[in-house]
């Protein structure tokens, strides 16, 4: 049985999904506009800064509880698995910034949309951590959580593919979009990474 203290994880961890799923929402209508600017990239560091937060207070809580409700390293690994994808969602907004994209190419739209839908199942896949009772739903997630990735990889090599073949691109801005697929591409690897840690630890515990 669950002691009071241990709850806490569970909020600190529902609360970081939370800001997780908000950096999605904005990060998809960021990369929905013709223009990413300096303010868009200073919201997106508001959330980033606020995801550190919750990182920080889960680390202070391993560190200042007698009792967790997991392995102590499992925690540590999940709370930095899921600070690494507001961390990916604002380098990606930051470097749209820095190289003056003025008008962010279709297949970004497609994968931002992608980042959202993982963040969605994520925050049902996080919530599953305060009980055993639903674990066949919180694999459902984490499959379509990998389902999710495996679009986003098919739609990475496309752009990828597409700008390289085509002859009258100039190569710097090719340089850059190649980066901006890939980064955006890996954001969704860290949401099945994520995922896959809540499965491993669900599993263990069970």
């Amino acid at each position: 049985m669950l002691m009071p203290k241990e709850m806490k994880f569970f909020d600190l961890f529902d609360r970081q999904a939370e800001v997780i799923l908000e950096a999605s929402a904005l990060f998809k209508e960021i990369i929905s506009k013709p223009e990413i600017t300096k303010e868009n990239v200073e919201r997106m560091h508001e959330i980033e800064h606020r995801a550190d937060d919750c990182t920080h207070d889960i680390m202070h809580a391993v560190n200042e509880s007698f009792i967790t409700p997991f392995d102590r390293e499992d925690i540590v690994l999940l709370a930095g698995r899921m600070d690494d994808i507001v961390d990916g969602m604002y380098f990606i907004t930051n470097r749209f910034y820095l190289y003056k994209i003025t008008k962010p190419e279709e297949e970004s739209k497609k994968l931002a949309a992608i980042i959202e839908q993982c963040c969605k199942s994520l925050q049902k896949v996080i919530s599953s951590l305060r009980s055993n009772k639903n674990i066949k739903e919180t694999i459902k997630e984490c499959i379509e959580i990998n389902r999710l990735e495996n679009v986003a990889d098919d739609v990475r090599d496309g752009a990828i593919s597409r700008i390289l073949n085509d002859g009258g691109a100039d190569p710097l801005h090719v340089i850059k979009q190649k980066e901006l697929f890939e980064e955006a591409e890996a954001v969704t690897d860290y949401c099945e990474h994520v995922a896959n840690t809540v499965e491993a630890i669900l599993l263990k515990n069970n």
